[in-house]
């Protein structure tokens, strides 16, 4: 038997994968403490895509709400996620802001990270992973999970290795975002995880999108598995994580032991269902298994936008055939894993070869940086008949020879005119209108869940544009945006 660690996702995955990022620093700070108190071992607060939805679409300073939800948790250690090579944009961002984006973080309070890179690019992480250590705080290398015939235990294996020979690396996290591991692939996968990440600890996080993560967990405790993440049961299951009502009681019933204070399960619970009723969000999802998930992998938080999508076109009955060509559009362009960017990228980019009706006629800029490299080396070779389409299409002259800047600080500070550091990332990420808004705004509010009536309708609005930052792409005939 094991003793299991818990991790909290209900205010970043949670709350991600349900309410598109929009849980206000007032929507959680009633019952912040209690989570404080509850005995998680980290907690999952922030990512950079709150700064830029908070601001462009809640009008509240992140800054300012960030800094109230760390007070009131001032005894455990809070986690950010970032991406290795950009925090908001779906494109390359400088090595410098996301250095910055780190020592911010860290100034606020954050003690905990979670470091990905679809594509794996290690010396990124690793390089975000030692300004991290300049605080003293902990790092988790992430494995982003994929089914492909290049994703081999081997490989991924291998990735471990080398993130966790790192001193500034703590514990790996294995991360499925399409909730497709099973037993079986679980056997051959953690094992050798477990063997290569030499003695550190493993997490492990999978969203419940086909209704197999709760017993997922289970198996991959047997395995070596010892943190789980988990959040409360109205911001967990569906295109969340598992609830951690459930998943405490499931290992209680195999034997394990934890560390949680299971009374204040319900209080936290019975808030944010409060919360989230009233301003229109989804909770207490669930998901039943559609074994086609398994192909084009795409995360639920992006499902919703599909549809939306396909139906502002009048082809919601052209769903399939776009999920079909996710699929494909996937095996083209080498497997990329299907989580931030490329997720959306694949994504955007069979809708518009669905929709225009010739493949790879239209191609996104971001699609043109992927296949020149600019986000890393690509998993699997890219078909050489896409691959000639992409550089022969209409845009990729200009995006080639326009290749992603690398100002330092001071050159950062100059173009967006500012030392202020916390000012400089929120100018660097969002657009000055929006800041403007915000300000007008005024101080962050802390009386939710009683929302005035315009509120909610505005609550409600939003969630019918789905969810976080977006991708655009127009054409002459078409404007089409994908979010997480």
């Amino acid at each position: 038997m094991a003793h299991i660690e818990f991790l909290d996702e209900t205010m970043r995955d949670g709350q991600q994968s349900l309410w598109g990022l929009r849980m206000q620093a007032g929507m959680a700070l009633p019952v912040s403490p209690l989570l404080d108190k509850t005995g998680f071992k980290t907690i999952d607060l922030t990512g950079g895509g709150m700064l830029d939805v908070l601001t462009r679409y809640c009008q509240e300073n992140y800054w300012e709400g960030l800094d109230l939800l760390v007070a009131s948790m001032p005894n455990t250690p809070l986690r950010a996620g970032l991406r290795a090579n950009a925090n908001v944009t779906f494109s390359v961002s400088p090595k410098a802001l996301m250095d910055l984006w780190v020592r911010r973080l860290c100034a606020h309070g954050v003690r905990s990270f979670w470091i990905y890179d679809v594509l794996f690019g290690i010396d990124n992480m690793l390089r975000l992973a030692k300004v991290a250590k300049e605080s003293n705080a902990h790092v988790a290398g992430a494995v982003m999970f994929a089914l492909s015939p290049v994703h081999t235990n081997e490989y991924f294996a291998d990735k471990v290795s080398k993130l966790a020979a790192s001193p500034d690396v703590d514990s790996i996290l294995l991360y499925d975002t399409a909730g497709v591991l099973e037993k079986e692939r679980l056997q051959g996968l953690v094992p050798g995880v477990v063997a290569a990440a030499n003695g550190k600890p493993i997490e492990f996080h999978a969203n419940n999108l086909l209704g197999l993560t709760g017993k997922a967990y289970v198996d991959a405790v047997e395995l070596g598995v010892s943190v789980l993440h988990t959040a409360s049961k109205p911001m967990a299951n569906g295109p969340s994580v598992p609830s951690t009502e459930s998943v405490v009681r499931n290992i209680e019933l195999k034997g394990h032991t934890h560390s949680l204070d299971k009374s204040l399960f319900q209080p936290v619970a019975d808030h944010f269902r409060a919360v989230g009723k009233s301003a229109g969000f989804l909770v207490d999802q669930y998901a039943e298994y559609d074994a086609f998930s398994e192909e084009h992998q795409i995360p639920g938080g992006m499902m919703g936008t599909f549809k939306a999508q396909l139906a502002m076109h009048n082809m919601m009955d052209r769903l399939s055939d776009v999920l079909d060509e996710v699929a494909a559009v996937r095996r083209d362009l080498g497997y990329p894993g299907m989580a931030t960017p490329f997720s959306q990228l694949v994504g955007i980019q069979a809708v518009l070869n669905v929709v225009t009706g010739k493949r790879y006629s239209t191609v996104p800029d971001e699609v043109v940086q992927y296949a020149a490299g600019y986000y890393g080396e690509t998993v699997a070779p890219i078909d050489a008949d896409v691959l000639d389409r992409i550089m022969n299409s209409q845009r990729a002259r200009e995006v080639l020879d326009n290749p992603p800047p690398e100002p330092d600080l001071d050159d950062l500070k100059k173009q967006y005119g500012t030392d202020d550091e916390d000012e400089l990332i929120m100018r660097a990420t969002v657009p000055q209108a929006d800041i403007d808004k915000m300000r007008a705004a005024g101080p962050v509010r802390r009386d939710y869940p009683l929302l005035s009536t315009p509120e909610l309708e505005q609550a409600r609005k939003l969630m019918a544009m789905a969810t976080s930052p977006v991708v655009e792409v127009k054409t002459a005939s078409m404007d089409i945006s994908l979010r997480r």
